[in-house]
C-alpha cells in the first residue's frame, strides 16, 4: 500500500489557492510564510516579492481590480499591520483580495507568543470575512469558504490567519478533500435575478420617464456588465454617469458617457440631476459622495431608483424611493428589452441636451485654462496641473493605461480625461485611488497594469505627496522588469491641504504642508531608471517621449503650479455645502 505524501500546512494552503485559479501572489517574504512560499513554488504560481507589505496589498488590489479575480496578499504577523492601509483601500472598492497572515502559534494563543497580534479582530471591520484557521485538515475548507464569500453578492476582501504551528506542521496532501464539495475549483458566483413583481413597476416608471439618467457604480464592474450599460445608454438614449472614485465603467470617449456624477468636478451633472425626473443608480451606494440620497444632489422632484446585486448594498440605499435586488447585468438586460418590446418611446432630445451640456463645459473649461495660463496672466513658467494631465494624454494611444494618484492631482486628472475623451482620446483603461482617496497607490496600480498588459505603455500622473507615500514600490517595477513612466506633478507640498488651509485659516496662510525641492528624477536614475526634469511646458512632451522610449522605468519630474481644483474649492467655500459634511 502506497503511503500518502505529507506536506506542510502552508503547502496545503498553496494547493487550495492554486486549485481556485489564483494566478498571482504578492508578498514580502517572511519566516512565518516560508511553508506557503514553498507550496507556491511547487505549484509554479508567480510570486512577486515587494519592498513593503502595504505595497504587496496594493499590488494584489490592482491585479484583482483589473482581472476581476482574487489575487493573494501574503504577509507575516508584523507585516499584517503594514498591510492594513491596503486592506482599507480594497474595502472601499470592494476588491475581493485574499489576505493571508502567517500568525503566532495557535497552541499558545493569548500567552504573548512571538509576534502575537489579534489580526482577525483588526481585519474584521475591513473585510467581508476574517477568520483563523484552527485545524490543518480543514485548510482547503477555509479557503473554499473564503473564496465564495469574497466573490459572491457584494464582493470584498477576505482574511485568513494561518497560525505558524499549523503552517509548519505536516498533513496528508489530500487532507479535508474527502468531504463535499469534492471539486473545489472556482465556480461562477451566484447572482440575484429580479423578482418580476418588484421589477414590473420599476420598468413602468423608467419607461414613462421624460428625462431619465443612469448612474453606474462599482457593482456593474464586478458583475462584468459595463458593456450592457453602454449598450443600454446608446440604444435607449439615456445619459450615463459614473460614481466618483470608483472603477471607470465606460471609456471617456463613449457617446453615452457624460462624466462623473459630481456637482463640482463635472458641473453638467448638476444640470442633469436638477432636470431629471427619474434617476437610476445601478451597483452603487447612497454614501457621502451621493449625499446619502438627499437634496440638493438628488432633488425632491426626481424619483430615485437603486438597483443592487446584494442585500448588503440595498441596506445602504434605504433612502431611495424604489429599490430592486438584481444583478446589474440582469437588470440592464430587462431595461434594454423595453425597446425590443416596443415599450420605449423616449426621443433623443434629452440625450442630446446632455451631450450639448458636456460640449459647452469642455469648451468653457479649455477657454478658462487658456486664459489662466496666457503669457500675460501672471501664471509663470510652471505648468498648470490640468494642462499637465492633458499633455500627458497626447503621447498615449488606445492600448495604453493611465493611472493617477494624489489630491488635487487626482481631481485635475479626472477633469482632463473627460476633456480629452470628448475630443476623441481613447485609452485602454484608467486606474486611481478608491473611495478613501488613499495616497500612495499609484505606483503599485501602474505596476499591476503593466504586469497584465506588457505591450502597453503605462503612465502614472502622481502628486509629489502621493509619490512620497508609496513611491518606493517603484522597486517592484525594476525587480520584475515592468517599465512604467511616472509623471510627478511637483508643486512642492501637500497642495490639496495647503489650498484648503489658506481658505480656512484666519491668517490666510498654510502650515506644515511644504516639501523641500526633491529631485525625484535623479532618484529614479540612481535606481537604474530614466529621469528628466521639466521646468517649462514646452519641455514636457519631448521628455515624455524620451522616457517612454527608454525601455526603463522612468520619472519625469515636472515643476507644476499649485492650483486649487473645483472640488477642493467647493469643500472649503462658506457658500457651498461640502460633500464631506
Amino acid at each position: 500500500m502506497t503511503e500518502k505524501r505529507r506536506i506542510r500546512g502552508g503547502h496545503v494552503l498553496a494547493r487550495a489557492l492554486h486549485e481556485k485559479g489564483v494566478d498571482h501572489v504578492f508578498t514580502l517574504a517572511g519566516g512565518f510564510c516560508n511553508p506557503a512560499l514553498e507550496g507556491f513554488m511547487e505549484c509554479q504560481m508567480p510570486v512577486i516579492n515587494c519592498p513593503h507589505e502595504q505595497i504587496a496589498g496594493h499590488l494584489a488590489d490592482g491585479h484583482t481590480r483589473l482581472t476581476r479575480k482574487p489575487a493573494v496578499c501574503l504577509v507575516g504577523p508584523e507585516g499584517f499591520a503594514n498591510a492594513v492601509p491596503a486592506m482599507m483601500e480594497a474595502w472601499g472598492e470592494r476588491s475581493p483580495i485574499i489576505f493571508v497572515t502567517g500568525s503566532s502559534t495557535l497552541k499558545r494563543r493569548g500567552s504573548g507568543g512571538f509576534k502575537e497580534i489579534d489580526d482577525v479582530a483588526i481585519a474584521t471591520p475591513l473585510t467581508k470575512h476574517s477568520i483563523s484557521i484552527t485545524d490543518g485538515t480543514r485548510i482547503s475548507e477555509f479557503v473554499d469558504r473564503a473564496w465564495k464569500i469574497a466573490t459572491s453578492g457584494y464582493p470584498g476582501a477576505v482574511h485568513l490567519s494561518l497560525p505558524v504551528d499549523i503552517m509548519f506542521s505536516s498533513f496528508d496532501e489530500d487532507a479535508g478533500l474527502e468531504e463535499r464539495p469534492f471539486v473545489r475549483t472556482s465556480q461562477r458566483a451566484p447572482r440575484a435575478w429580479p423578482d418580476p413583481e418588484a421589477l414590473g413597476p420599476i420598468l413602468d416608471l423608467i419607461a414613462g420617464a421624460k428625462r431619465p439618467m443612469l448612474i453606474g457604480g462599482h457593482g456593474i464592474w464586478w458583475s462584468g456588465a459595463e458593456r450592457k450599460l453602454e449598450a443600454t445608454g446608446r440604444a435607449l438614449g439615456i445619459p450615463i454617469f459614473n460614481v466618483p472614485y470608483h472603477q471607470k465603467l465606460l471609456g471617456e470617449d463613449s457617446e453615452a458617457y457624460m462624466g462623473l456624477a459630481d456637482l463640482h468636478q463635472y458641473q453638467p451633472s448638476r444640470q442633469a440631476l436638477e432636470a431629471a425626473d427619474v434617476v437610476v443608480m445601478v451597483g452603487g451606494r447612497l454614501d457621502n459622495q451621493m449625499n446619502f440620497g438627499n437634496p440638493p444632489f438628488f432633488p425632491e422632484t426626481c424619483q430615485l431608483v437603486c438597483v443592487n446585486g446584494s442585500h448588503e448594498e440595498l441596506e445602504m440605499n434605504r433612502a431611495a424611493d424604489h429599490v430592486l435586488l438584481s444583478d446589474p447585468g440582469a437588470f440592464l438586460e430587462t431595461l434594454l428589452a423595453l425597446k425590443e418590446t416596443g415599450r420605449w418611446h423616449l426621443s433623443r432630445d434629452w440625450f442630446d441636451t446632455n451631450r450639448a451640456w458636456r460640449a459647452a463645459w469642455v469648451e468653457k473649461t479649455l477657454a478658462d485654462l487658456a486664459r489662466d495660463t496666457a503669457p500675460d496672466s501672471g501664471f509663470g513658467d510652471k505648468i498648470h496641473p490640468l494642462q499637465l494631465a492633458l499633455d500627458v494624454q497626447t503621447v498615449m494611444g488606445e492600448k495604453d493605461w493611465l493611472v493617477f494618484d494624489g489630491g488635487n492631482t487626482h481631481f485635475w486628472a479626472e477633469i482632463a480625461v473627460n476633456l480629452a475623451g470628448w475630443k476623441g482620446q481613447k485609452l485602454a483603461g484608467i486606474m486611481h485611488p478608491g473611495t478613501f482617496s488613499l495616497l500612495g497607490v499609484g505606483v503599485s496600480f501602474a505596476v499591476s497594469a503593466k504586469n497584465l498588459h506588457r505591450d502597453s505603455n503605462v503612465v502614472l500622473i502622481s502628486g509629489d505627496g502621493a509619490f512620497l507615500s508609496g513611491g518606493l514600490s517603484i522597486e517592484a517595477a525594476f525587480q520584475e522588469g515592468l517599465p512604467i513612466t511616472i509623471v510627478i506633478d511637483n508643486n512642492g507640498g501637500l497642495d490639496c491641504i495647503s489650498q484648503q488651509q489658506e481658505r480656512l485659516f484666519a491668517s490666510g496662510k498654510h502650515f506644515a504642508t511644504d516639501f523641500r525641492d526633491i529631485p525625484f528624477h535623479t532618484l529614479c536614475e540612481g535606481m537604474g531608471g530614466h529621469g528628466e526634469l521639466v521646468e517649462r511646458r514646452e519641455q514636457l512632451i519631448p521628455a515624455l517621449r524620451r522616457a517612454m522610449a527608454s525601455g526603463k522605468t522612468a520619472i519625469v519630474n515636472v515643476k507644476a503650479k499649485g492650483v486649487i481644483s473645483p472640488i477642493v474649492l467647493a469643500t472649503t467655500s462658506k457658500r457651498d455645502k461640502a460633500s464631506i459634511e
